[in-house]
């Protein structure tokens, strides 16, 4: 069934997720309502940039492994209650479609909306030459007293080989590096590059990131606002086998560069108050 704007197309089910087909002239993509989650974006005249497992679940109360999923209100597990889903409700919860637009130049722009706990999200999307998210937190007027929150637009791309690329940008940062025990490293001073699994989380750091992947000749620019905090992860091949979501081959073909507000760089709001987290995605020649 086709939408009110053009480029938009309401795709049937998979396995009860509404799913969204984007066919524009500058872009093609796919989007679910559940989790909000933007599962493939390819602008034109390029190769696919987001990446998506092959043994993802598409199932309601189950995340979707790749693509953009959305971390709210906490990152990885629960700090008290590890029972609870690992990165919090989002991207677990179906969203509402809201506002749907079509831009001059072809971008389309999507904004959807939820509530997870005393928090009003809204997220706009805009898929085009460029990708552009937006998410906006806020606490609801209604609240008795302050909340903290962690927020992250786990993004997962796509790549020739792990073991080929490397990212710029983070060379300044120092980091929690989470493997094989989490431990503070101070910057490097080098590009990240990738010859075992990789957690790391780089705080107080609003810089640019760029990836370079010379198998699929192109770079991958990540501006972002709101955010001190980046993560880069890679499972490698001991951690892709122990997730049943994720084949046991893929990591080779993946890495995720994530906008975020975590740890120690986590969001307090008082009642009434918004925190927005955006990340701008371009593909350089």
């Amino acid at each position: 069934m086709k939408t009110s704007i053009p480029g938009l197309f309401l795709d049937s089910e998979l396995n009860g997720l509404s799913r969204f087909q984007i066919r524009t002239a500058v872009a093609q993509g796919q989007l679910f309502l559940h989790g909000a989650h933007l599962a493939a974006w390819q602008p034109a005249g390029h190769q696919p940039v987001l990446w998506l497992s092959g043994s993802s679940w598409f199932q309601s109360g189950r995340p979707i492994r790749g693509g953009v999923p959305i971390c709210f209100p906490w990152f990885g597990p629960h700090p008290q209650d590890p029972a609870l889903p690992a990165h919090g409700y989002a991207r677990l919860q179906e969203w509402q479609l809201q506002q749907t637009q079509a831009d001059d130049d072809g971008t389309l722009r999507l904004v959807l909306q939820t509530v997870v706990g005393n928090f009003q999200l809204r997220y706009e999307i805009c898929p085009g030459a460029e990708l552009s998210l937006q998410l906006v937190c806020q606490l609801s007027p209604d609240a008795t007293e302050p909340e903290k929150f962690e927020a992250a637009l786990h993004t997962y791309l796509q790549v020739s080989d792990i073991r080929s690329i490397w990212i710029t940008g983070l060379e300044n940062s120092g980091y929690l590096n989470k493997v094989p025990q989490p431990e503070w490293c101070a910057a490097s001073g080098q590009p990240i590059q990738f010859t075992a699994e990789t957690d790391r989380v780089y705080q107080g750091t609003a810089d640019t990131v760029v990836l370079h992947d010379p198998g699929l000749q192109r770079k991958i620019e990540i501006s972002k606002q709101g955010s001190l905090s980046t993560v880069v992860w890679n499972p490698w091949i001991d951690k892709s086998h122990r997730m049943p979501d994720f084949g046991d081959d893929e990591w080779t073909g993946m890495v995720c560069i994530e906008t975020a507000c975590v740890g120690e760089h986590a969001v307090v709001l008082q009642p009434g108050q918004s925190h927005s987290l955006s990340a701008l995605i371009r593909v350089l020649s």
